[in-house]
């Protein structure tokens, strides 16, 4: 016998999906207190591994567990999927002793899965259980377990894999950010595992091929009252504007943080010049770095902003973080 069909209103129908949303945000919201010496002893234990990270699951686990991984390797962290049932006829010596088991069940009870816990044990390495359930089969086996339970399903018959699959593809995440930060892994780095992506694309670009350049570059000279500054940042949109002589040799950056700095500093403005507020001799790069390269100095130099010159300092461009993250549009060259 078949469930009858019945059209939902379009108000029921969103109301339904707030309800979604709301209840898959209170399951990952509520791993946050959960976080404990067991997730750092689990992101120590893969950052010292000398093999790799095996990640197994079955179900709706293993399509999460195939994510984590994929997640790990584009990020520096080699992870190979194992299928529990594959592993049972012959897959399981891809396991060698160097390496680390990463075992997803929501209940820790997957028939599939209790079933190769005794062979990863015989094998000696390390097991870290992602589960529901801190008090079942495959916690008992594991040597860390990442408690990944939630309040309840957003599936109304609580069936549904649904809130409990996104908070273990939540803590996923959160593993593999604190191993590519344990690392030191750079935007170089994800520029040579994604050489295929947009941004991966844009990374290995060289500066002098996506900078702005021309009247799109706001600039100011030092002898400028400060108001003309303000004026071509709020035109060109930049949130800063570079200072040039006469040449158009870079002298200095004027930009949001230095207006706030002076707001602090001085009782009155009209009266100053760019050259007295300016920051001098910044930052800059030139046209034939990589984005990438770029990327990683200004993280390093905690700056948004980065002027582009030649040789002698004359300006030639300016990048923004955000253009090399994605946002906005680049000037190519002709």
């Amino acid at each position: 016998m078949t469930a009858q069909k019945r059209s939902l209103s379009h108000p029921k129908i969103l109301q339904l999906a707030r309800e979604v949303l709301a209840i898959e945000s209170e399951g990952i919201a509520n791993l946050i207190p959960k976080l404990d010496h067991n997730f750092v002893r689990a992101v120590q234990m893969i950052f010292q591994a000398k093999g790799r990270l095996i990640v197994t699951g079955v179900g709706k686990s293993g399509i999460v567990a195939r994510k984590i991984v994929a997640t790990l390797n584009s990020t520096g962290a080699p992870s190979l999927f194992l299928h529990p049932v594959e592993a049972m006829h012959g897959d399981l010596g891809m396991i060698s002793p160097q390496d680390v088991v990463l075992a997803l069940s929501n209940s820790g009870e997957t028939s599939e899965l209790t079933i190769l816990l005794p062979s990863i044990k015989r094998l000696g390495v390390p097991l870290i259980a992602l589960t529901g359930r801190v008090e079942s089969t495959l916690a008992s086996h594991s040597d860390v377990v990442i408690d990944v339970g939630v309040p309840r399903e957003a599936c109304p018959l609580g069936l549904a894999p649904t809130a409990s699959t996104t908070a273990a593809l939540a803590m996923g995440d959160a593993l593999a950010v604190a191993l590519l930060t344990q690392r030191g892994f750079k935007a170089s780095d994800f520029r040579r595992f994604h050489p295929g992506g947009s941004l991966g694309a844009r990374l290995s670009l060289a500066i002098g091929e996506v900078m702005l350049t021309g009247n799109r570059v706001p600039r100011v000279h030092p002898e400028d009252p400060l108001i003309s500054a303000l004026r071509e940042m709020d035109e060109k949109g930049f949130g800063a504007t570079l200072v040039v002589d006469g040449a158009g040799v870079l002298l200095g950056i004027f930009t949001d943080g230095d207006l706030r700095r002076c707001l602090r500093k001085f009782q009155h403005l009209q009266d100053k010049t760019v050259a007295q507020v300016m920051t001098p001799s910044p930052h800059a790069i030139g046209p034939e770095s990589l984005a990438s390269q770029a990327l990683e100095h200004m993280e390093h130099k905690a700056i948004t902003v980065l002027p582009v010159v030649d040789a002698k300092r004359v300006v030639l461009g300016i990048v923004h973080l955000h253009d090399l993250l994605g946002r906005g549009e680049f000037q190519f060259k002709a």
